[in-house]
Parts: structure tokens; sequence; C-alpha cells
């Protein structure tokens, strides 16, 4: 029985084997690796993939998918970036535009995002466009969209830098000292998966939510109106994207057409590591920041002892393959 019940944690939590094992490998091969620092480094690269990640569990736990989180982050980036410059920097995205309160920027930046979740939304719930098919489609719009945006004149795709201090500081400002410092990027995101949390546990749309995951035709029946779930829930992802999508440009300094790009990968594959089902109906705040966490220090730990970015690729999608592969088995098991 014991036997029993060994194999079935195992086959369980397989995946979190693998990648403790992983980690503790990095660990042994460099020691060094283990530190505050490390810690320190680690929290602030996931804060704004735990926020992305968090408005991807929304999509998955529908049993949906977002392929256009990633070029929604990037567009965000550079809206609010380009409204957030010095006023002497030398190539000012718009060189005649007053120094506007720093909020407004971040604002317009979240509703940006906010509308491409709910065009998604939209797509999905009343043209009955498939969700991988339809964020596809917005994956490339926006895309297009932002490096129309980006190479108007006169900026013409040159990276956008010279950004103002107060902008910055939400990126890279910390309360504290020294290495035991809180970074206000961390508050921010523990603050946003506190507010997601609620939404998921304690609300109306979270129990729709999970209902539509589980089973959209009973959820239909029981009188849930799907299609107005469905909008507001991708509307709220695309929100989360663009609240991202600021912090990465506040974090980095900057902002070019291309970041973002392949966000919604990791963002998935840290939601399914973190227990989320690519079937839907299942997943909880906890374990996507745990996912988060454990892709990052992966991430960290393998540019820590050098190893190859082409390398890091593959084993990434190993993982992302891997992850799946138990959550069906176990989806199977369940049936």
């Amino acid at each position: 029985m014991d036997v029993k019940k060994a194999q079935s944690f195992i086959t369980q939590n397989a995946i979190y084997i693998v990648l403790v094992i992983l980690i503790m490998g990095i660990i042994v091969y460099e020691p060094s690796f283990m530190s505050i620092n490390t810690l320190r480094d680690v929290l602030i690269q996931s804060s704004t993939r735990v926020i992305i990640a968090l408005g991807v569990a929304f999509i998955l736990i529908t049993a949906g998918t977002d392929l256009s989180a990633g070029r929604v982050v990037g567009f965000t980036a550079v809206i609010s970036a380009s409204m957030l410059q010095i006023p002497d920097y030398s190539r000012r995205f718009f060189p005649d535009l007053p120094q506007v309160h720093v909020l407004l920027p971040i604002v317009i930046a979240i509703i940006a995002g906010l509308l491409c979740g709910l065009i998604n939304g939209i797509i999905v719930s009343k043209l009955n466009v498939p969700p991988f098919i339809a964020t596809l489609g917005t994956m490339l719009i926006v895309y297009g969209l932002n490096s129309l945006y980006f190479d108007m004149d006169p900026n013409q795709s040159q990276p956008i830098g010279g950004l103002r201090p107060d902008f910055t500081r939400i990126g890279s400002g910390f309360i504290g000292s020294g290495q035991y410092s809180i970074p206000y990027i961390v508050i921010i995101a523990i603050v946003v998966a506190a507010i997601v949390w609620v939404l998921f546990n304690k609300t109306k749309l979270g129990k729709n939510m999970y209902a539509i995951g589980g089973n959209m035709q009973a959820a239909k029946v029981s009188g849930i109106n799907v299609s107005k779930n469905l909008i507001y829930i991708y509307a709220i992802a695309g929100a989360l994207y663009g609240l991202a999508g600021v912090l990465e440009a506040a974090r980095t300094g900057g902002a070019t057409n291309n970041y973002g790009n392949m966000y919604e990968l990791d963002a998935i594959a840290a939601c399914v590591v973190g227990g989320v089902s690519t079937t839907g109906g299942i997943g909880t705040v906890p374990g996507v920041l745990v996912g988060v966490i454990i892709f990052t220090l992966i991430n960290y730990g393998l540019t820590f002892i050098g190893i190859s970015p082409y390398y890091q690729l593959i084993i990434k999608g190993l993982i992302i393959i891997a992850a799946v592969s138990f959550d069906m088995r176990k989806y199977s098991s369940k049936k």
C-alpha cells in the first residue's frame, strides 16, 4: 500500500521532482547560486512574469489559451515608455509632449492592454473562433500595430530610452536598504496576486470561470452567461498584460517593439508547472506563483552557470512538453 502511495505521489508530482533536481544540480555545480542577492534577483525577474502568468491563468482555467500575451506586453511597454521620457532627451518619441503626470501614461497603457483582451474575448465568445486561432491572429495584429507605432517619426524604430526617474523608480526602487530591501515591483506583484486570489475564490466571476472551464455546456445549462463572462475574463487578462508591460519598461529603463516576445510561452509553462490544467477548470494563484518562481530559478540558474541560451530554449521546450504530458496523465487518471 505504501509502495502504491509512493508511486502515486511520484506520478502526481513528477514534474516538480524533476525541476527540484535540476535546481539542486545547479546549486551543486555553483554553490554561490544560493545567496540573498540571487533570491532578490529572482523575485525581481519573477514580478512581471507573475502578473503575465496570472492573466494567462484566467484564460487557461476557462480551457482557452492566449498567444497574444507577450505582444500585448510589448505594445504597452512601448506606449508607456514613449510618453515618459525626460524633457532634454535627444531622441524623444513625442518632442512636443508636455510633462504629464506619471500615472497618465500608465493608465493609458493598461487600458490599451484591456482593450486588446476585450477584443480577444469578443472574437472568442461572439464569433466562436477557437482561442488558439483568435489569439494567434491578435498576436500578429498587435505586433504589427506596435511596430507601426514604434516606427513613427521621429523615432523610426530606435529603442526608446531616457525614461523619467519617477517612472523607472517603480521598476528599480525599493523599501529598506542593502540586500534585504524589498523592491517596489515585488510589492506590486504581491498586491496583484492578492487581488487575483480574491477574484478567483471570492467572486461570482471566479466561480463562473471554474464552471466554464470544467464544462462549458453544463455552465450554460446552469444559467451562466458564458459569453459575457469570457469577455470579462479576457479583458482582465489584457489589463494584467498591460500592467506587466508598464513594469517591464520601468524595470529595464526602455522599450522596443520586440519586448515581450515569447513571454506567453513562459507564462503558459509556469502556469502548467504550477498546477493550472490545460483542459480547464483547475488552477490556483499560489500554484501559479510557485510555477513562475521555479521557472525563473531555472532560467536564472542556467544563465548563472553559463549555459548557452540555445540550450536553455531546448530545456524550456522539454519542460513545457513534460508539464503538459503529466497534466494530461493526471486528467486521464481522474476520468
